[in-house]
């Protein structure tokens, strides 16, 4: 037979598994793969991993709060809540 083109036989294919199944991929929504060199992957896989600890550090903080029943307020000594004790008088 007569040799077929890379592209003919991707449209033969992509035709056959249209005809076998209903399924088909997602869409592709991000970049492609790419190449990294390792001190890129490194440093990637040291932010991913502080990122991590961080997030479970404030769950673990978040979890033992609830579990102790402790309620965190804000704190403003110098702000309004000094200012509802003091009575505000007209001296005329």
């Amino acid at each position: 037979g007569s040799p077929i083109t890379t592209e003919e036989r991707r449209l033969r294919d992509k035709k056959h598994l249209n005809d076998i199944t209903a399924a088909r991929l997602p869409p592709l929504h991000h970049s492609p793969a790419k190449l990294l060199s390792i001190e890129e992957s490194i440093a990637i896989q040291i932010q991913q991993k502080e990122a991590y600890e961080e997030m479970q550090a404030r769950l673990a903080a978040q979890k033992l709060a609830e579990r102790l029943n402790i309620k965190m307020l804000r704190f403003e000594p110098e702000g309004e809540a000094s200012m509802q004790y003091r009575e505000v008088r007209d001296e005329d």
